[in-house]
């Protein structure tokens, strides 16, 4: 008997933001320089790898306009001080994955970059281009290091599956969108996750650190598990590996960094130069001195023949996450930190180096270097979030304590508020109404990103005036949902489109087409992202047929809905008429109905006898009850109470319950003619 695969669930996924992102929009984790064409590569917590030109030294040809950080030459960057903020660096986004990029790699003579993901992906990349040419889903989970041997063109990838991975470049700078499966080789033994990884240029041994605080060495020629080294009391985050494999470095959360010996399997020297975690490592290419940076955001220059004294080279602002020595005429170091913004530091000769720590009158440790002399600045990621009581709109506070607005339904920002206190724009578009909740929102990537599921995605129905569209009728409903999806997926060719006007999905505004959509499982592993505009294109429609959900296609093909939720309530006279109901009608209504249609219930089909047209659940239709005129008084003639509290005839029995009611169990109306 054969088994049936489990069909695993898929959600849908979207990113509201900017069409153009030219700034990361959060941390940046890694870095990588081009030295033949001058081109800096970054990856951040955005999801986004951006491509920089690296200005020259002798690129200093601006105007001046003043010193407190005015607008100079062509407006292309400020001054402060002696740093110039540019921002006419930007070349171009490379944009595929759907978390954070947590390590790249330029191979090929900078004609290719590998790419690794929280989202478990590798991706190859024409990086001369700057487009995505095929993605390697071998790992199970966060995908965290890599490592490149650059003479036999070989890459090792480590994540925390505990696996490390060996691609071979050629093989996969030959893969395609659709024709990626490849072979690979992996080494296994790892014991914990995996957080950094390093080989040498032959690539005749591959050192991972990882969580279990110890190096383990591999021959990746063999795939064999040589050795490990003990030493670190704490994750190991960075390795370097000297040319020959004879010795490597490695850095620790535990504050040190070690030279190892791998031929004598011990550690030669220890440093701790640091006051908190080392998470960055970079040496030269003559192996002669290593720089290191931190959670201390301080940034260190030690010879590694001498590993007893370290210079204090700068301090950034934030904890640094990687380094990027470019080795050429004019020696720079670029730094990557927690902040979105990438620093540029000018390096000194070693003459001009001092020997030892230099200190202040006070004792503090001086730098080398005051100040960076480029800066690539970097946008504010959003850190706060709050869905409003409608479900539709969230107000969100970023880095810089602005203030803003957001449209779910039509993907954009509606309105700035700046530095206004979160809360009181919270109060001000406060609404009493209740909207079960339907999406998810994540903030990971410094963007709202919004999840849609199956389990929820529906529950949204609202009527069309609390919607925004004061021109339907009162009975008219709408579901947030299937708006959505509608919007989402309009280019892609299945979509339906002949939809009448009465229907929950009709009323949709148009989403950005440059909305990135994501279709992913549900524990954020992706499946397929594209732009939506793109779903029109033949490739992009093909593999939406392939992956598209059942429950996503009911609406967007097909225009189908769940029907509306019932809920039961009990309908009583008022206590203060002094009437003594015969018994108690337990009635049944969609729980959308209007307090009003309940009232005119009460006053056509319980005070006066007339029971034509009586519905079966107890709720006639609204056409049969009453005049028109007297359907728009009944207020003047009828009201509704639940606990003691008069109820507002445009409010629904959802949010009565929500609001007023507040417990468990059939919700209790109680009605009084008015006098």
């Amino acid at each position: 008997m054969t088994a049936v695969p489990v069909k695993k669930k898929v959600q849908v996924s979207f990113v509201i933001r900017d069409e153009k992102e030219p700034m990361h929009r959060s941390g940046v984790n890694c870095l990588q320089y081009d030295a033949q064409t001058g081109r800096l590569f970054s990856g951040g917590s955005d999801t986004i790898i951006r491509i920089w030109k690296s200005p020259d030294r002798k690129e200093d040809n601006f105007r001046l306009i003043s010193k407190d950080g005015s607008f100079c030459g062509d407006n292309s960057y400020l001054i402060n001080g002696r740093t110039k903020v540019r921002r006419d660096l930007y070349l171009q986004s490379m944009e595929h994955h759907t978390d954070w990029v947590n390590d790249i790699i330029l191979c090929c003579g900078g004609r290719n970059l590998i790419s690794a993901s929280s989202d478990t992906t590798v991706k190859v990349w024409n990086a001369q281009k700057g487009f995505c040419m095929s993605t390697l889903r071998t790992h199970r989970d966060y995908v965290r290091a890599l490592a490149y041997a650059r003479d036999v063109e070989m890459v090792a990838s480590g994540g925390f599956d505990q696996l490390i991975y060996l691609w071979d470049i050629a093989t996969l700078t030959k893969l395609t969108a659709l024709n990626n499966t490849v072979t690979t080789s992996s080494l296994s033994g790892n014991k914990d996750s995996i957080y950094s990884l390093a080989t040498n240029a032959s690539g005749t041994v591959i050192i991972s650190g990882s969580t279990e605080k110890v190096l383990r060495v591999f021959d990746p020629r063999a795939c064999q598990k040589l050795m490990k080294l003990r030493g670190h009391t704490d994750n190991v985050k960075a390795v370097i590996v000297n040319r020959d494999g004879t010795q490597c470095l490695s850095a620790s959360s535990d504050g040190t960094i070690k030279l190892w010996s791998i031929g004598q399997q011990c550690c030669i020297s220890s440093l701790k130069c640091h006051s908190e975690s080392v998470w960055a490592l970079e040496a030269d290419s003559n192996f002669s001195y290593v720089y290191s940076g931190g959670r201390d955001k301080q940034v260190f220059r030690t010879a590694i023949n001498d590993f007893k004294t370290a210079q204090l080279m700068f301090i950034e602002d934030a904890p640094i996450q990687r380094l990027q020595l470019t080795d050429s005429e004019s020696r720079f170091i670029w730094a990557a930190t927690w902040n979105s913004s990438i620093k540029r530091w000018p390096l000194l000769n070693n003459a001009q180096i001092p020997i030892g720590m230099k200190s202040d009158q006070y004792g503090e440790m001086v730098p080398c270097i005051h100040e960076p002399d480029v800066t690539i600045p970097g946008a504010a990621s959003i850190r706060q979030h709050v869905v409003l009581n409608d479900k539709r709109h969230i107000v969100t506070k970023d880095t810089d304590d602005n203030v803003a607005m957001w449209d779910v339904l039509k993907g954009r920002k509606i309105c700035d508020h700046g530095k206004r206190p979160m809360e009181e724009v919270i109060k001000d578009h406060f609404k009493k109404v209740f909207v079960p909740s339907w999406f998810t929102v994540d903030l990971k990537s410094g963007m709202l990103q919004i999840t849609l599921d199956e389990s929820d995605f529906f529950s949204a129905w609202v009527s069309a005036k609390d919607a925004g569209f004061p021109n339907s009728q009162n009975d008219t409903k709408i579901n947030y949902g299937g708006m959505l999806l509608r919007a989402l997926f309009e280019h892609w060719s299945r979509s339906f489109s002949d939809v009448d006007e009465e229907s929950p999905t009709h009323r949709f505004n148009s989403v950005p087409g440059h909305t990135p959509l994501i279709l992913c499982e549900s524990t954020g592993r992706p499946i397929f992202r594209l732009m939506i505009r793109d779903a029109a294109h033949e490739t992009e429609s093909q593999m939406l047929s392939d992956f598209v959900p059942p429950w996503v296609l009911d609406v967007v093909e097909r225009n189908q809905l769940p029907k509306f939720n019932k809920m039961p309530f009990f309908l009583l006279p008022h206590p203060s008429l002094g009437i003594k109901a015969t018994k108690k009608d337990r009635l049944s209504a969609t729980e959308m109905l209007q307090v009003r249609k309940v009232m005119e219930h009460v006053y056509e089909k319980v005070l006066n006898v007339n029971d034509a047209n009586y519905s079966e659940n107890g709720i006639p239709p609204a056409a049969q009850i009453l005049p028109s005129s007297l359907q728009a008084n009944i207020e003047e003639r009828i009201e509704l109470y639940c606990q003691d509290q008069k109820l507002d005839p445009e409010m629904d029995l959802r949010t009565v319950k929500h609001f007023i009611w507040k417990q468990g169990g059939d919700l209790m109306l109680y009605y009084k003619p008015i006098r």
